[in-house]
């Protein structure tokens, strides 16, 4: 089906935002901000017409949009280590917006978006050199005793984080074993009664085999009593017939007719 107007002001609206994204930007900047919230307007139209795309690509759609408000969220943070945490659980698109790219413009943004995040993390961590002096050598007490602070600071945030990606790694593999001993069981569950219906139903087979044999036999034998009565009664009623027809003739030949 034809794209319609409104989805491809969309797509072009989309991967204006995604170039967007993609730029360095002022912390000033207003526009992306705007386009997107021009997206989710769209986008919510879109869905509410007749001749709307396939369900596969709205969802692409809201993927994609999903993705550009939260990095618009994730960019708002102040420490580094939030923005990456942040960052770490988007998910950008699957299929590229237009023909012209290979890979989806929300994967890249998201690649370039961590990398930019984990290099803060790592010069915040590192920490910089004091230009107060012309030595290389010299280092003030002041900026030492910060320096350290803020080492200490961010290896206890980055320290967090490596905590808090094992803990939620460790609880979804906790969730994934508990969904597969429970889909085993159910499986196992249905597998037995779908064993014991199977007998029911090969018993109750047999056993409408076995009637409809016997019902066959009674069927034959009662056609067969039936024809012998009428046979009798046939003949019985010949013989009554012929009693009665000779006993007239013997009556009329023993009884003459009175004058």
């Amino acid at each position: 089906m034809a794209a319609t107007r409104l989805e491809l002001n969309l797509m072009r609206l989309l991967s204006r935002c995604e170039a967007l994204a993609a730029e360095r930007r002022d912390p000033g900047e207003w526009r992306l901000e705007k386009y997107v919230a021009a997206l989710e307007d769209m986008l919510c139209e879109l869905k509410k017409q007749s001749g709307k795309p396939a369900p596969e690509l709205l969802n692409e759609y809201s993927r994609k949009v999903d993705f550009l408000k939260g990095l618009l969220e994730a960019e708002k943070l102040t420490s580094s280590t939030e923005k990456a945490l942040a960052n770490q659980f988007l998910a950008p698109g699957r299929t590229p917006t237009t023909t012209k790219e290979r890979t989806p413009a929300t994967k890249t943004v998201h690649l370039q978006t961590k990398a930019r995040c984990t290099g803060k993390m790592r010069s915040e961590l590192l920490g910089t050199v004091c230009f107060g002096s012309t030595n290389p050598n010299f280092f003030p007490l002041c900026s030492c005793r910060g320096l350290v602070s803020n080492e200490k600071q961010s290896a206890v945030e980055l320290d967090a984080v490596l905590q808090h990606h094992q803990d939620m790694q460790e609880k979804l593999a906790e969730e994934m074993l508990s969904l597969a001993r429970s889909l085993k069981n159910n499986t196992l569950a249905a597998q037995n009664v779908i064993k014991q219906d199977n007998q029911t139903l090969s018993h109750s087979l047999r056993m409408a085999d076995q009637n409809f044999e016997k019902l066959k036999d009674e069927s034959d034998r009662l056609e067969q009593h039936a024809k012998k009565s009428v046979n009798w009664l046939l003949w019985i009623m010949l013989i009554v017939v012929c009693f009665i027809f000779i006993s007239m003739i013997l009556f009329i030949r023993i009884f003459p007719k009175l004058k």
